[in-house]
């Protein structure tokens, strides 16, 4: 692609890296690409990160057709800048596109757009333990006009912040609600996209967790509410009896980059991975029994976190004495190793941006 690049006046002052939080700090520039329906993808460009212009009557702010990823840039001991499996976000936002009738981002651009703003950015990508540059990626309709259908005009953007932990807790267990009221997803729907609605839909959700002392909800599906699909905005994975266990990707569950790569590591460490639809019931039995012997939710902006304790109806167990497993901990070692440039990358999931 032909950049433009747009300096803007002056730099912020970077922030305190122990004290990041998550989505707190916008970096100085951002990427812009507008899509129209004469001229496909027109005007790629570097400007300073401000404020967007909408027409009140912008079809976005009135029928959410919207799309987002989310990645993250590593700063390795060396000082090198890598980006982990950046093609899988890219995949990914194609296909949500698809579900919501958006016209799709090529790949090679996608990444592309993403290497150069971070190239740009080199300075925001924090060196702090624990702490990475999170990128999120996002689409939406510009076109203004009422009235329920595939809009005329796109704008593509690429937004960034250095971050720390996800989850004030960390590393540490959490407790869980098991939501059996609310739903997120059901087949046919939205479940396996990254699009607004979904989040938004599952804050009442959220907000029910916490009044009751939970840090998230788990959500059952949507016809029987029965079996376990995902944690909050992440997938989740429990270890039972030696064997993992895992919702499948049938269409109500996000196809989370991180989910994929746990996946890969523990088949190549000898375990049993089952992608199947496990039953609250079952759960909570495994969970008195002592055969449910850790569980964990995976995804890019926590990475890995570990559940102490699941709440359902009147009935409540704690997980491997709501410690983190060793299995959990070796994982999230591991894997955040090959992110950070800790653990040699085998799997060949990183880029490095000046490659």
């Amino acid at each position: 692609m032909d950049i433009r690049f747009v300096k803007r006046d002056k730099l912020k002052e970077k922030p305190d890296q122990s004290d990041l939080g998550f989505g707190k700090y916008m970096t100085d520039y951002m990427f812009v690409m507008d899509w129209t329906k004469e001229d496909g993808w027109v005007d790629a460009r570097i400007v300073p990160h401000e404020p967007i212009s909408l027409d009140p009557a912008c079809v976005t702010l009135h029928y959410a057709q919207e799309t987002f990823e989310g990645l993250k840039a590593y700063r390795t001991k060396e000082g090198k800048i890598q980006l982990f499996r950046p093609h899988m976000n890219a995949k990914r936002m194609i296909v949500s596109n698809e579900r919501l009738c958006m016209p799709g981002f090529p790949e090679d651009m996608f990444v592309e757009a993403v290497k150069e703003l971070v190239k740009v950015e080199r300075d925001w990508v924090p060196s702090a333990e624990g702490t990475s540059l999170y990128i999120r990626p996002f689409m939406f309709a510009t076109e203004s006009a009422l009235g329920v259908h595939m809009a005329s005009k796109y704008a593509f953007m690429i937004i960034c912040c250095p971050v720390g932990a996800y989850y004030a807790e960390g590393i540490n267990p959490v407790k869980i609600l098991v939501e059996d009221e609310l739903v997120r997803a059901v087949a046919g729907g939205t479940g396996f996209t990254k699009c607004g609605g979904n989040y938004a839909g599952s804050i009442l959700g959220q907000v029910k967790a916490e009044k009751m002392g939970c840090t998230q909800v788990l959500w059952l599906d949507g016809v029987h509410r029965k079996y376990v699909e995902e944690v909050g905005t992440m997938n989740i994975m429990f270890k039972i009896d030696g064997e993992i266990y895992t919702a499948p990707i049938e269409g109500t569950v996000l196809a989370g980059v991180t989910r994929d790569s746990i996946i890969h590591i523990l088949k190549d460490w000898g375990y049993k991975v089952n992608e199947t639809h496990l039953s609250i019931d079952d759960l909570m039995k495994a969970g008195h029994d002592g055969t449910l012997e850790e569980a964990f939710g995976t995804g890019t902006a926590a990475v890995i976190s570990p559940v102490g304790e699941f709440v359902y109806k009147d009935d409540v167990v704690k997980v491997n004495n709501f410690e983190i497993g060793k299995l959990t901990q070796k994982l999230y070692d591991y894997l955040t190793g090959i992110q950070w440039g800790k653990e040699a990358d085998k799997y060949g999931w990183t880029m490095d941006i000046d490659a």
